[in-house]
């Protein structure tokens, strides 16, 4: 008799459409059925997994909730804030080439 393929973490998250973060957590709340290999490997099985495709839309993540969240102005003053080392470097950098070639 043929065994049964069971599907990684990977695979079932490429079927769905979720990040693996996301399949983990669902099986071990109990809200997709899993099987543990050897007490540590999470598998699923493809019948199951194709059954909550047919029912299953994934939630918006939190990345793309906060994307929407923030306004451009906002987004231009974290980048600011987050890079504020970066940019003065660069700035003083520029300034002492332009020292540098106009030989003073």
């Amino acid at each position: 008799m043929a065994e049964e393929k069971l599907l990684t973490v990977r695979d079932v998250s490429i079927i769905l459409g979720i990040s693996e973060k996301e399949v983990i957590d669902l099986a071990e709340s109990g809200q997709m059925p899993a099987y543990k290999v050897g007490g540590v490997f999470l598998r699923f099985k493809r019948e199951q997994v194709d059954e909550i495709r047919k029912t299953f839309r994934p939630a918006i993540s939190a990345h793309e909730e906060n994307r929407k969240k923030y306004s451009l102005d906002e987004k231009i003053r974290d980048f600011f804030y987050f890079n504020d080392f970066y940019i003065l470097s660069v700035l003083i950098i520029l300034l002492m080439l332009a020292i540098i070639f106009r030989g003073y």
